[in-house]
């Protein structure tokens, strides 16, 4: 079982390293087109043995999904593909998800990309283009949740982080079951989907979605639970995932996963 994690800046990604590092406390460091990956091998207490990556690939939707690409593409041309991608880090939390929680996405959704319109936001499926939703697996979203303590629902993902109540009040209105927003899931959950890989997310709470008030900001603690929550759920990521949610193999790739 090979699993890639993707954070989008270095301290995120030693944190969800020193949380993994409890089982597993020997660290590679590899090459990879625009990066380097951290591996750790944690030993599962049950399955196949487990492989864990982590990427820093950049801030936003665009590093997370060219970041992505690559270390998936390089997998699969090395005959060593993954089998789940993981957008981890810090993010804003809506009112079910206080500083310092853990929040695993159950949809991860591109809130911004669309049009405005005299009748306000469309996204960019109204317009006939593309999607703005992926959906983890359900069965590894209930297991993750549960081993971390973690409110779980929508993660959207901003290209422009929220700055103002206004913007907070819109985003909820059109997502009423969000808990998070962050800036790279919908980039990791693309770049995935690509190669049909299934995806997650997972987030620790840093400050609140709404005016920015960096004072009230929890930085270090979020950063703390993150690694708190890898080093609870380092196992339950081994266990391959499965559900009506995960993607269909492509027959285009089977080639390159044997």
């Amino acid at each position: 079982m090979r699993v890639l994690i993707v954070t989008a800046v270095p301290a995120e990604r030693d944190a969800v390293v020193r949380g993994i590092g409890a089982t597993a406390p020997e660290v590679a460091e590899l090459p990879v087109p625009g990066g380097v990956i951290r591996r750790l091998s944690p030993v599962p207490p049950a399955g196949p043995p487990l492989t864990v990556d982590v990427l820093a690939a950049g801030v936003g939707p665009a590093a997370a999904a060219a970041g992505t690409a690559a270390a998936l593409t390089a997998a699969a041309v090395a005959r060593t593909p993954y089998d789940l991608a993981v957008s981890a880090g810090i993010g804003g939390g809506f009112g079910t998800a206080p500083l310092g929680s853990v929040v695993v996405a159950d949809a991860i959704v591109a809130a911004d990309l669309g049009a405005e319109t005299p009748d306000g936001f469309a996204a960019v499926t109204e317009l006939g283009f593309g999607t703005v939703e992926h959906l983890p697996p359900a069965p590894l979203v209930a297991a993750v949740t549960g081993a971390a303590g973690a409110v779980r629902g929508t993660v959207l993902t901003v290209s422009t982080v929220t700055g103002s109540a206004e913007r907070a009040a819109e985003l909820l209105g059109r997502h009423p079951g969000a808990v998070a927003e962050a800036m790279e899931g919908f980039g990791v959950a693309e770049a995935a989907a690509a190669q049909s890989v299934p995806v997650l997310e997972v987030r620790a709470v840093s400050n609140a979605v709404g005016p920015r008030d960096r004072a009230a900001w929890r930085i270090g603690e979020a950063l703390d639970a993150l690694g708190g929550a890898f080093g609870k759920i380092a196992s339950v990521l081994g266990t391959r995932p499965s559900g009506p949610e995960s993607p269909d193999p492509d027959p285009d790739l089977e080639g390159i996963r044997q």
